[in-house]
């Protein structure tokens, strides 16, 4: 994954950093910002799609189209537009092996 991101933050970084994993790599976020900016902000996708080899980068932004699901290490998966990253969340951009 390359560290540029897709997303280039221009103004608004004066909130407190909040260190994150993404896929076992340390990534850096401003707190208030959700996954899914915290994300794109590291990488240039959020995850690969499910029906083929390209990556995916949210869609709607709200919630409604299903297309930014992320997984945590920790088992749960959550909606990366409407989740606010966290200190320490280590999230992967594909499922877990046991994933159904």
């Amino acid at each position: 994954m390359s560290t540029e991101g897709r997303i280039r933050r221009l103004a608004e970084e004066d909130r407190p950093p909040v260190e994150f994993a993404l896929d076992g790599r340390d990534c850096r976020a401003l707190l208030g910002d959700t996954v899914l900016t915290a994300v794109l902000s590291n990488a240039k996708t959020l995850r690969h799609s499910e029906f083929g080899p390209e990556g995916r980068a949210g869609f709607c932004l709200m919630g409604a189209c299903q297309d930014c699901w992320m997984w945590q290490e920790s088992g749960p998966r959550i909606r990366a537009c409407s989740t606010p990253i966290a200190e320490g969340m280590r999230l992967m951009s594909m499922p877990p092996r046991e994933w159904p």
